[in-house]
Parts: C-alpha cells; sequence; structure tokens
C-alpha cells in the first residue's frame, strides 16, 4: 500500500465530496430566504461538530496534544465560515446551476493559493486540465446554450458568492500547512469547534431572533441535510484529500460540481438539461483523467 494507493484514495474522496456539496447548492437556494445564513451555519457547525466529535472519540479519541496552537483551527474555521455564510447569502438572489458556475472558479484560485503558501507548481498537464474541465463546467452550467454563455454577466449573488470561494480557495492549503500529523477526522473537529464559536459570536442576534419553531420544513431538511451529509461528511472527505494531494488537484473537483447539481436539480423535479450537455460531462471527465494520470 504505497503511495499511489493514498493518491488514489484522496482522488476517490473528492468525486464523493462534490456530488455532496452540489445537494446543498439546490437545496440551499430552497432556504436561504428562510433563514439568516449565519443563524443557519452556527446552528449547522454545531450539529457537524457533534457528530465529528462522537466520531473522534470511538476512533482515534480527541488527545490533548491534537489541540496545541489552537489558533490555527481558529484560521480555518474563520476561512470555512465565511465561505458558509455567503454561499447562502449568494443563493437568496442566484440560481443553484449559475451559484455552481462560480464555483468552478475555486480550482484556479487554489492553485494560486497553494503556490503562494507551500509553493505547489502548476504543471503544464494540469494546467491543460484545469482549463479542459473549466470548459466542460461552463457548458454544462449553461445548459450548452452559447448564447447564454456569451451574455454571461455577474448578478450580486454572483458577486457574493465569489468572494466566498475566495476564502473556500485559501483553506485548501492551508489545511496542509497547519495540519500537524493530527487524524482527519481530529482536525475536522477542532476546525468545526472553532468554527461554531465564531459564527455564535458574528450571529448571535439572529440566532435569538430566528423563530425556530415557525421555520418551514425544507430549513430543517436543508439544515441536517447540511450538517451531515455536506459539512461533517465533506470536511474529512475534504481533510483526507488535502493531505493526500495538491490543491490544485483537491479542488478540480469541483468541476463536476455543475453536473451533480444538474442532477439533483432534476431529482427535485426541476426537468433534465438536453443531450447536448453531456458533452460538457465529458470534458469534465477527460480533465480528471489527465489528473489522474498526473500522478
Amino acid at each position: 500500500m504505497g503511495v499511489l494507493s493514498q493518491t488514489r484514495r484522496g482522488h476517490l474522496a473528492m468525486l464523493v465530496f462534490s456530488a455532496l456539496v452540489a445537494g446543498s447548492f439546490s437545496l440551499g437556494s430552497m432556504a436561504a430566504n428562510e433563514i439568516a445564513p449565519a443563524a443557519l451555519n452556527a446552528v449547522r457547525f454545531a450539529i457537524a461538530a457533534c457528530v465529528i466529535g462522537g466520531a473522534a472519540l470511538m476512533t482515534t479519541g480527541l488527545p490533548r496534544t491534537a489541540f496545541a496552537a489552537p489558533w490555527r483551527y481558529l484560521v480555518l474555521g474563520g476561512l470555512f465560515a465565511t465561505y458558509f455564510v455567503l454561499m447562502f447569502e449568494g443563493l437568496k438572489t442566484a440560481a443553484p446551476v449559475s451559484t455552481s458556475a462560480v464555483f468552478t472558479l475555486t480550482p484556479v484560485m487554489a492553485a494560486g493559493f497553494g503556490w503562494l503558501l507551500l509553493r505547489q507548481r502548476l504543471t503544464p498537464r494540469m494546467a491543460v486540465a484545469l482549463a479542459i474541465g473549466g470548459a466542460g463546467a461552463l457548458w454544462v452550467i449553461f445548459r450548452a446554450d452559447l448564447e447564454a454563455l456569451l451574455a454571461f454577466r455577474i448578478g450580486t449573488g454572483e458577486m457574493i458568492y465569489f468572494w466566498g470561494c475566495m476564502a473556500h480557495a485559501i483553506y485548501t492549503p492551508m489545511i496542509r500547512k497547519l495540519n500537524r500529523g493530527e487524524p482527519a477526522v481530529v482536525f475536522t473537529f477542532g476546525m468545526l469547534l472553532a468554527g461554531f464559536l465564531i459564527l455564535l459570536v458574528y450571529g448571535w442576534s439572529d440566532l435569538r431572533a430566528t423563530d425556530w419553531a415557525a421555520l418551514p420544513a425544507i430549513v430543517w431538511i436543508t439544515l441536517f441535510y447540511i450538517a451531515i451529509f455536506a459539512s461533517a461528511a465533506t470536511f474529512v472527505l475534504l481533510q483526507f484529500a488535502s493531505l493526500r494531494l495538491p490543491s490544485s488537484k483537491v479542488m478540480a473537483y469541483t468541476y463536476l460540481t455543475p453536473s451533480w447539481v444538474i442532477l439533483w436539480e432534476i431529482a427535485l423535479g426541476n426537468g433534465a438539461p438536453p443531450m447536448l450537455v453531456l458533452g460538457g460531462v465529458v470534458l469534465t471527465i477527460i480533465a480528471l483523467i489527465l489528473l489522474l494520470r498526473e500522478d
């Protein structure tokens, strides 16, 4: 079981990650206008921290040494809290597929921050893969409509979310820079706990103002999905992959998110895209094959 095996495990983790993340776009857009983003995400981080903390206690334990230099968790928790709050602020006005278009900018930004923080180099093959993946994702996002692609304009929601994606892109290389050998589940718990504390302070007024008993069912469905599947599970997957893959490769899997979002939209009864869109899906698969061959 050598380095190659660990690398492939990192790729598999990111494949599952992209599918789970996509669900938060579709469900999130249905709940974004029903509750303040800071309140929603504070509870989300609290639930996810309990789940991950329990998992850590049953597996690796929570050694005191893992919480040395707690500022590391505050940095990471602050970055991801920023990402999620801005995501839901953006989803108030931006459609799920349009928002996922902005998400596909993350790999390029992650590659840049990976070079700045870790001096990770972007090889020619990787650059080609990122370009092909980006083109495929855009083709999927705009449902093979060239006119829609050429007329693309960034709305307020998309611009808000763009800044959140920048925080996400910084977060990825920072995991490797700040991790001191802690298991992924322990490191994730520390980050979630720190993120919850930050959101508790930042969103205290929203938490108190929310009439929790009067919230519609879609908010609770979204809350538990994003807490368990799009937070606890994906945080572990991202931590796991980030310790085994360069930042640009980790974030390259975001190119699959628009394809997953369209599948989510179909499942929720919002219709299927035209057959031409499958060309974009093929391009994202080609990009991933190139990234796998890079290993």
